[in-house]
């Protein structure tokens, strides 16, 4: 049976791969890692904190940041993150997410999305940090970025970077050459375990659930052929979010 070593290393070669292409890391930069509490966040925190995401041995600052939602009704993830951010050794904090007084509850994916991704920038500036890293994988912007064909009419997908407030703080996604399949197989190896109670009960997307179903019908070669075009498509567009 593979280990989360040998998994960990044949992975960061895709991970430095998105790196050289895009330019996502630098010697010197401090990386708030956006921590949801699944297996893409937790699998992009482990091998970033391996140190190994650049090629030429460069050195950079990694800072754990989950935004609780607990407040919204959603899990509350703070119980198991803090245990396992404490034996990574790796620096985090925890931030609020700010309700307006009469936040219509719950709150739909959009809104969520919004208010996580503006407590999250707030605090990676707070901490002094001038890049925020995604855990979204191949896959993500591959179904992100057909959903925007089909149901838009226009080619948006999730950048694998993109600056913000005149180039402060840049957004970026290291595991946009990783496969989901890759990320699960992964996670097993580390004995990760994610009970159903802390599951997003919002967490279902019909459009994105049958997009998904649709080009995991294709063999595996014509799969990873149709996922890199959407992935460049993708690549060459504006992200598919707004600001934060």
């Amino acid at each position: 049976m593979a280990t989360p070593e040998s998994i960990a290393h044949y992975l960061l070669r895709s991970v430095r791969r998105a790196v050289r292409e895009f330019a996502l890391i630098a010697p010197g930069d401090r990386i708030a890692v956006g921590v949801s509490g699944g297996k893409d966040s937790r699998a992009l925190l482990k091998l970033l904190a391996s140190g190994a995401a650049l090629s030429d041995g460069g050195s950079y600052e990694l800072v754990a940041i989950h935004v609780e939602t607990a407040s919204a009704g959603l899990p509350d993830q703070r119980p198991a993150l803090e245990t396992w951010f404490q034996a990574l050794d790796i620096p985090y904090e925890f931030a609020p997410l700010a309700l307006l007084p009469n936040e219509a509850l719950p709150l739909d994916c959009f809104r969520c999305t919004q208010l996580r991704r503006k407590a999250l920038f707030a605090t990676a500036a707070r901490l002094g940090c001038n890049k925020v890293a995604y855990g979204h994988h191949a896959d993500d912007a591959a179904v992100t970025t057909l959903l925007s064909i089909l149901y838009k009419g226009r080619v948006e997908s999730l950048a694998p970077r993109r600056e913000y407030f005149g180039g402060q703080l840049t957004l970026i996604r290291p595991l946009l050459y990783v496969t989901e399949a890759e990320i699960r197989r992964y996670a097993r190896a580390c004995g990760w375990e994610f009970p159903p109670e802390l599951k997003c009960p919002r967490q279902e997307d019909a459009r994105r659930d049958k997009v998904a179903h649709f080009l995991a019908g294709f063999n595996r070669r014509e799969r990873e052929q149709i996922r890199a075009n959407l992935i460049r498509l993708g690549a060459e567009e504006k992200e598919a979010y707004g600001e934060p």
